[in-house]
C-alpha cells in the first residue's frame, strides 16, 4: 500500500477546500497562521504589521499584544489594532480579546489540535466581530503542516449581519531553529493567495523565546496587483 506522505495530505486538503464558497471578514484575508500550542505560565508580547497594494489603494495595519497564560491549556491576548485607511488616515480601529487553548499534548496524537475564540469591536463604531477556528498541526520528518480554519460572524451600524470563513495554511521545514522556510496559502471569497514565508526562534535562558515571521502573499485568483506583505515579532517569557 502506498505510505501517506505530507504531500499527498497537501494535497488532499487542497482537494476539500477547493470548491468550497469561502467568505472573509471584512479586511484583508492574509494573517497569522495559529499553531495550536500554549505554553504553562506563558506571558507574552507580541508586534504584527501588515500592507496589503492593489493597484488602487495600498491600506497598511499594525497590531499590538498583550497575553498571558490561564492555565496550561488556554492563553489569552488583548489586542489594541491600528490602520492606515485608502485616504492615508493611520490611527486606532479595534480592540480584540483572544483566547487560544490547546486540546492535545504536543505529540499526543497523530496530530495535534487546538482551538481559537475572538471577539473583536471598532473602536469608535457599533461594528462587532466574533471567530471561532479550529487549529491544525502535523509533523512529517523535518517539515510541518499547520491548519487554521474560522467561522466568522459580523454585525453592526456599518456591517450586514452575515456568516463567513477563512482558511490558512503553512507548509514549513525546519531546518534550523532561527531560519525556517515555509509556503503559506489563504482562501475566502474574492481572494485566494499563496507565497513564501520564513521565520525562526531565538531561546533565551528559562521559558524566554523570541519568535519572527516574515511573508510575502500574492492573489493567485486576479490579473490585477494584489499582495500583502506580512511581519510579527513575538516575545516570551
Amino acid at each position: 500500500m502506498k505510505s501517506f506522505t505530507a504531500k499527498s495530505f497537501i494535497r488532499l486538503v487542497l482537494l476539500v477546500f477547493a470548491p468550497m464558497h469561502l467568505a472573509y471578514a471584512d479586511g484583508v484575508v492574509v494573517d497569522k497562521v495559529y499553531h495550536p500550542y500554549v505554553l504553562p505560565n506563558e506571558t507574552e508580547v507580541e508586534w504584527r504589521l501588515l500592507s496589503h497594494r492593489t493597484s488602487k489603494s495600498n491600506s497598511l495595519g499594525q497590531r499590538f499584544a498583550y497575553g498571558h497564560s490561564l492555565s496550561e491549556t488556554i492563553i489569552a491576548e488583548f489586542y489594541v489594532v491600528a490602520e492606515r485607511d485608502d485616504t492615508d488616515d493611520f490611527g486606532l480601529q479595534a480592540y480584540e480579546i483572544e483566547i487560544r487553548q490547546m486540546l492535545t499534548e504536543q505529540g499526543q496524537y497523530w496530530a495535534d489540535w487546538g482551538m481559537l475564540y475572538e471577539v473583536e469591536k471598532q473602536h469608535d463604531r457599533d461594528n462587532w466581530e466574533v471567530a471561532t477556528g479550529v487549529l491544525f498541526e502535523k509533523e512529517f520528518g523535518r517539515t510541518s503542516l499547520t491548519m487554521n480554519l474560522f467561522g466568522i460572524y459580523e454585525w453592526g451600524q456599518d456591517l450586514d449581519n452575515e456568516f463567513e470563513t477563512e482558511f490558512r495554511l503553512k507548509y514549513r521545514y525546519r531546518w534550523i531553529p532561527a531560519f525556517q522556510p515555509a509556503i503559506e496559502f489563504y482562501t475566502g471569497q474574492d481572494f485566494t493567495g499563496a507565497g513564501p514565508a520564513f521565520m525562526g526562534i531565538h531561546r533565551f535562558s528559562g521559558q524566554k523565546q523570541l519568535k519572527w515571521e516574515a511573508a510575502f502573499i500574492s492573489a493567485l485568483n486576479t490579473h490585477s496587483k494584489d499582495h500583502t506583505f506580512r511581519v510579527a515579532i513575538e516575545y516570551e517569557f
